[in-house]
């Protein structure tokens, strides 16, 4: 024997009624009539018809007598009537506790975020997230994206957001949005008085302010420029990189997202770099296998809008 889907069915489902039928035996004893009953479950009374007769040939008894004054349960039928109250019973307790399970569940949701986008993308995200769900008790745990995915694969966190150009091992992963890295210096520095363009050579072999090794920032400029001369600081986050620029201690490459306020004000300069493409995608990360649920699924379609 299978079920609607071509499954086999063995043992208990294949002997006992499903929760459906037995819901309709206990409305046609409460109401008397198997037509008030199906109105009840929302079914017609063909197919309400035709599941009891399913019933009765798979118990292999009869349940229901029907005459044109209503429908009355045979002895048997009350008495199988008695057992599936208690089943149905039990179902109601199952369904409670699976409820609570899932409020538990989406009472918080852990987030894992790479330095930029939790600092530039995330609060927004955040505060559309709480609108939705004011219950859900949401931790936010920033670093490098190499942490993000350490946090993820241990089960310490539900949804990451990384900005590396690859997707770590064990992990899936869903563009959220875009984003460029640029060069920028004080305005005192030589570069921000260049009238031509930086090559990706000079880039390349001058000392830099970078973000620490396992940095999504840091990979998409390796990658690109094909090596890094040693850096001038080596920083581990965003904020501290940008502060020493506006300082003057050299030059350095951030998200466009990062420096928007900077260059408005001219505390920092954006100086044009060719024959080098610095984008980038930024994404949402999760173990693979374990698509975000819940408040996970909601803030990932967040990031979407």
């Amino acid at each position: 024997m299978a079920d609607d889907e071509g499954i086999p069915v063995a043992g208990l489902a294949r002997r006992v009624p499903d929760l459906g039928a037995l819901e309709l035996l206990l409305a046609v004893a409460r109401l008397g009539s198997l037509g008030r009953a199906a109105r009840e479950l929302g079914i017609t009374q063909p197919a309400a018809s035709s599941r009891i007769r399913s019933m009765e040939r798979q118990l292999g008894v009869a349940l229901v007598d029907r005459s044109p004054r209503g429908s009355r349960l045979t002895d048997a039928g009350a008495l199988v009537t008695d057992w599936a109250q208690r089943i149905v019973e039990a179902a109601e307790a199952f369904d409670a506790g699976a409820q609570a399970l899932r409020g538990r569940r989406d009472s918080r949701l852990r987030v894992a975020a790479s330095m930029t986008i939790a600092e530039y993308l995330l609060p927004g995200w955040l505060v559309a997230l709480r609108a939705q769900r004011p219950d859900t008790a949401v931790s936010l745990l920033a670093g490098n994206s190499a942490a993000v995915a350490g946090r993820l694969l241990a089960d310490e966190a539900d949804l990451g957001f990384v900005e590396g150009l690859t997707v770590p091992t064990g992990l899936d992963a869903a563009v959220v949005a875009h984003d460029r890295l640029i060069v920028v210096t004080a305005p005192g520095h030589p570069w921000a008085r260049r009238r031509a363009p930086l090559s990706a050579g000079e880039l390349a072999s001058t000392p830099l302010i970078l973000r620490e090794e396992g940095s999504g920032t840091r990979q998409v400029l390796q990658t690109a420029l094909g090596g890094l001369a040693r850096p001038l600081l080596e920083l581990s986050s965003t904020t501290a990189v940008k502060a020493s620029a506006v300082s003057g201690a050299g030059p350095a490459v951030l998200s466009e997202l990062a420096v928007g306020e900077e260059l408005s004000a001219r505390r920092l300069v954006s100086v044009p770099v060719e024959g080098v493409r610095l984008d980038r995608a930024l994404r949402a990360v999760w173990r693979t296998g374990h698509r975000p649920t819940g408040p996970g699924r909601d803030l990932l379609g967040l990031t979407r809008g």
